[in-house]
């Protein structure tokens, strides 16, 4: 074999760098591994804030989601005085439920969620491939973890955020993101260090936002913000058709 003929073997087989697949592929890959089409998916959230200079709060949810049809129902079970407050996404209407008034309202999928750093996008099935272009390409070192790094833009505007940097480790799972505003402003991180591994359906076992911009100065040293997401008790049973309906968040506290 000539050189040159090497040289471009070499470049078929690791051009893409550790995946035999092109970068926009990649993502497809990742959005696949924690998006359950052919099953209901179910769990708990332990939601924990911090904001410095204040008392931490913790958010307790169940969570539904019909990722078929585009669907998730969201519990709020404590605190107390939030119990029965819920969420009922149905394609891209997102409408939240206040048990005191007793009304629906709709709401974002951007809006934070229970004045967390979480945003209600975060519960959603992942569309990285659908929602944005890759325009940059690189292999990187986070941590333990040999990963793929991207720059991403949106192609739509139904995103939380138009500029996204990912992290995605060799096993096509989603690591670290950075994301960012039009301009360039980096607003929020996440990091996702370890998975539950069902059946070769995977689900972040926890998930760390930390606010770029959102904090205050303790001791003379700027303190982020940051939320703790914890998921307990997956399942992949089939969820009642009952639950995904407005219906079900007026009567599930009764």
């Amino acid at each position: 074999m000539t050189c040159r003929r090497l040289f471009l073997f070499l470049f078929f087989i690791t051009g893409t760098g550790l995946w035999a697949v092109s970068d926009q592929e990649l993502l497809a890959k990742v959005d696949s591994l924690v998006s359950y089409f052919d099953t209901d998916f179910s769990a708990e959230y332990t939601i924990v804030q911090d904001k410095p200079g204040q008392s931490r709060t913790t958010t307790t949810a169940g969570i539904f989601r019909r990722d078929s049809k585009e669907q998730y129902v969201i519990v709020i079970m404590q605190p107390l005085i939030s119990k029965g407050q819920g969420y009922l996404k149905e394609g891209k209407t997102l409408w939240f439920y206040d048990p005191q008034s007793r009304r629906f309202n709709t709401t974002s999928s951007a809006d934070r969620f229970q004045n967390t750093n979480a945003r209600n996008s975060d519960f959603t099935r992942s569309t990285l491939a659908e929602d944005y272009k890759v325009v940059a390409g690189e292999d990187a070192v986070l941590g333990r973890f040999k990963c793929r790094l991207l720059t991403l833009e949106a192609i739509t505007n139904d995103v939380t955020y138009p500029k996204m940097k990912v992290w995605v480790s060799d096993d096509y799972l989603l690591r670290k993101t950075e994301d960012y505003s039009l301009s360039g402003q980096l607003l929020r991180t996440s990091a996702i260090p370890d998975y539950y591994d069902i059946g070769g359906r995977y689900v972040p076992k926890q998930i760390l936002f930390v606010e770029t911009l959102r904090g205050a100065v303790i001791n003379g040293t700027f303190v982020n913000e940051k939320t703790q997401m914890t998921i307990t008790k997956p399942s992949f049973s089939k969820v009642a058709d009952s639950v995904f309906s407005k219906t079900f968040l007026e009567t599930v506290n009764r």
